[in-house]
């Protein structure tokens, strides 16, 4: 009797919740309504935002402005009509 080849994934091999990993990935994708991420997970991940965007609102706000294209002069305004 020969011996069956070794394999070096083992995504067959895992078993999560329904049995095997790709058994469960297949209901995931037949059952969306039923799959859900957990309201502690929601929680976490909507004050990580709301903290990151506090975060970004800060450093907007603390950064200098810059004056990209110069400051119009009055002989700037004189040039628009050619």
């Amino acid at each position: 009797m020969t011996r069956s080849k070794k394999t070096r994934s083992i995504a067959s091999k895992v078993t999560i919740r329904t049995g095997r990993r790709k058994d469960f990935r297949k209901w995931r994708h037949d059952n969306p309504d039923q799959v859900k991420s957990s309201p502690r997970y929601v929680q976490k991940k909507r004050q990580q935002r709301k903290l990151q965007a506090a975060r970004r609102l800060a450093r907007q706000q603390q950064a200098p402005t810059l004056d990209v294209h110069g400051a119009p002069t009055p002989d700037d305004d004189s040039r628009g009509d050619r």
